[in-house]
C-alpha cells in the first residue's frame, strides 16, 4: 500500500477512535444534523417532484387559450369569435371550450366542470376524478346530484373514474357532455367559456398572440410556456415558504457551528497538544480534523438525505405536503417519480456539509500551530 494511503488509513483509524471517546455528545450532535439535512431535503425533493410532475401533465395544455375580459374580469366568450379566431394568419384548429366551478355544500368543496367531447359522454352521464370519488365513496354506476341553475336537480350517471396517475390535475375534476353542462349551468348555445386553438408554427405562438390581441382588443391570449411559468412560480414560491418556517433550525445549526469554530474543549486542546509533542506534524493534525468533520457530516448528509428521499417518495410526502401541494377539501392522492438532480444534491452539501467541515479545521488549526505546552496548559 502506498504511504501516503497508509497515512491515511491511520489518520481514519485515529479519528474513528477520537468520535467514539466522545460518543454521547457525537451521538447528539448527529440526530441533529441529520434532521437539519432530513428537513431541508424533504422540501427540495417534494418541490421539485411536483414540479417535474406539472410540467409532465401540462405538456398537453392548449398551445394558446383566448378568453374575453369584460371589466377586467373573465367573461363569456360568443360564439362569431370563433371564426374571428380561425381567420388570423398563423392560426390552425380553433375549438370552444366550456368549463366552470360547482360547489357541493355536502363536502364544502368546489368542482371543476369540464366538457369532453372526445369521451362521447351522454346528456346524463359524467366521469369524475378519483379524489371526489373517495370522499362522496362514489363509484362506476351510481348517479351523482347536481343543483342546476334553474333550481332543479340534475341527475348524472357516473360512467367511469379519472385515472389515479392524473390526479394531481383532476382530483376535483367532473368531465361530462354539452348538453349535460349547459343544462347545469342554464348556458345558452352560442357562449362558449373560452377557446383554444393551435399555432401551425408553435415558434410563432407569441407572434400570433399579439395578433389577437390587436384583431380583438377585449381578449386576453394566454399562452402554454406562461401556464408553465405560473406552476413553477407557484410551487418555488411554496418551497421558499418552507424554507423560511425551517430558517429557525437553520440558525440553530449557524449557531452550533460557530460555536465549534470558535474554539476546542480542554479535552480537545489537551489532545492535540499531546499529539505535537510525540511528533505529529501540522498537517497531520488538520488532516485528522478534515476527517473528523467530513465522517460526522457526510454520515448525516446520508442519513438525512435517505429518510427525506423514502418519506418523499413512498411515505407519501406528509411533512410538506400540505405546504407545496395547497390545502383543499379534495386532495389528490398520487406517487411522485424518484429523480436524482444532482444540482440539488451539491447546494444540499453546501449548505450542509461545507460548514460543518470548515467549522471543524478551523479550531484545529488554531491549536495545531500553537506551542504544545502551552495547549495543554490551556
Amino acid at each position: 500500500m502506498p504511504a501516503f494511503l497508509e497515512r491515511q488509513k491511520y489518520l481514519l483509524d485515529y479519528t474513528l477512535a477520537a468520535l467514539l471517546r466522545r460518543k454521547t455528545r457525537n451521538f447528539g450532535l448527529l440526530l441533529v444534523y441529520t434532521l437539519l439535512v432530513f428537513l431541508f431535503a424533504s422540501a427540495l425533493l417534494l418541490g421539485q417532484g411536483l414540479r417535474r410532475e406539472a410540467a409532465v401533465l401540462l405538456q398537453d395544455v392548449p398551445e394558446v387559450i383566448v378568453q374575453r375580459l369584460t371589466a377586467g374580469r373573465h367573461d363569456l366568450l360568443p360564439v362569431a369569435w370563433l371564426d374571428s379566431l380561425q381567420r388570423i394568419r398563423g392560426v390552425g384548429a380553433v375549438q370552444g371550450r366550456l368549463w366552470g366551478y360547482y360547489y357541493d355544500p355536502a363536502v364544502k368543496a368546489n368542482y371543476t366542470l369540464m366538457v369532453a367531447p372526445e369521451r362521447g359522454l351522454a346528456a346524463d352521464e359524467i366521469l369524475i376524478g378519483a379524489a371526489l370519488a373517495r370522499v362522496r365513496q362514489l363509484g362506476v354506476g351510481d348517479y351523482l346530484g347536481l343543483r342546476a341553475a334553474n333550481g332543479q336537480p340534475l341527475p348524472l350517471k357516473i360512467t367511469g373514474v379519472l385515472e389515479s396517475a392524473s390526479e394531481l390535475l383532476s382530483a376535483d375534476l367532473m368531465l361530462l357532455s354539452e348538453a349535460g353542462f349547459r343544462a347545469l349551468f342554464n348556458l345558452p348555445p352560442d357562449q362558449y367559456t373560452d377557446a383554444v386553438l393551435t399555432v401551425r408554427n408553435p415558434r410563432e405562438a407569441r407572434t400570433v398572440a399579439e395578433k389577437i390581441t390587436l384583431a380583438l382588443p377585449n381578449s386576453r391570449p394566454i399562452l402554454r410556456a406562461e401556464i408553465l411559468r405560473t406552476y413553477d412560480a407557484v410551487f418555488n414560491w411554496r418551497e421558499g415558504m418552507a424554507f423560511v418556517w425551517l430558517g429557525a433550525l437553520l440558525l440553530a445549526f449557524a449557531i452550533l457551528a460557530w460555536d465549534k469554530a470558535a474554539g476546542l474543549s480542554a479535552e480537545e486542546k489537551r489532545e492535540i497538544g499531546i499529539l505535537k509533542a510525540i511528533g505529529w506534524e501540522t498537517g497531520d493534525i488538520l488532516r485528522m480534523k478534515l476527517w473528523e468533520g467530513t465522517l460526522l457530516s457526510l454520515t448525516a448528509f446520508l442519513a438525512g438525505y435517505a429518510l427525506a428521499w423514502w418519506q418523499v417518495f413512498h411515505g407519501g410526502a406528509r411533512l410538506f405536503a400540505p405546504v407545496l401541494k395547497g390545502w383543499a377539501v379534495l386532495y389528490p392522492d398520487f406517487r411522485l417519480t424518484p429523480t436524482v438532480d444532482p444540482r440539488q444534491i451539491l447546494v444540499l452539501l453546501a449548505v450542509t456539509v461545507l460548514p460543518y467541515i470548515l467549522a471543524t479545521l478551523i479550531p484545529g488549526w488554531r491549536a495545531a500551530i500553537a506551542d504544545p505546552d502551552a495547549v495543554m496548559r490551556g
